[in-house]
């Protein structure tokens, strides 16, 4: 889900001034799937660092990636917010916060480039093991997961349209500086 929203918030980042609305709109909607995101990593990381022995079993990261963590986390973080900040201070707040903006994109895309490239691979086989119907164990455990992924994942794009819907309006803002 993620993935989809990252992209078509990039699109508009190519037109940026004709699509600044939706840019405005998707980077609101993003807030809550990025939220839940950046929870359930901080909850796995606990999880494994307090010894918990499901995920002990499956192990750390690679090096690369796992000193990569924090700073997609970070970095995430930090687009997000300077772009809160600028829906909240508006025009006035162009020069900091969008120059912020802009700095933390950068570092962020090239952060997630290498994140996504990593386990872009493990996708397909994630989505299949979540839809397979095969026996065992894992599949007991992926079946069972299942409705409270899918419940955590609706609320939090819930959350993303209630703030984009509540705060779309503070794009206008913008088209007084054009």
């Amino acid at each position: 889900m993620l993935l989809v929203l990252f992209a078509a918030e990039g699109v508009t980042i190519l037109s940026v001034h004709q699509l600044l609305t939706l840019h405005f709109f998707l980077g609101m909607l993003i807030v809550g799937p990025v939220a839940l995101k950046a929870c359930a990593v901080l909850y796995r990381f606990v999880r494994y660092y307090t010894g918990a022995e499901e995920y002990r079993r499956k192990g750390p990261p690679a090096p690369l990636l796992r000193m990569l963590g924090p700073v997609v986390l970070i970095t995430s973080l930090a687009v997000i917010g300077t772009g809160i900040m600028l829906a909240v201070t508006g025009p006035s707040g162009l020069r900091t916060w969008l120059f912020l903006h802009r700095a933390s994109f950068v570092l962020w895309f090239g952060a997630m480039t290498i994140h996504v490239l990593a386990y872009v691979w493990r996708l397909p086989r994630l989505v299949s093991g979540d839809l397979a119907s095969r026996a065992g164990r894992r599949a007991h455990e992926v079946l069972a997961g299942r409705p409270a992924r899918w419940l955590l994942l609706t609320a939090s794009i819930l959350m993303g349209l209630l703030l984009a819907k509540l705060t779309v309006h503070r794009a206008g803002l913008w088209f007084v500086i054009r």
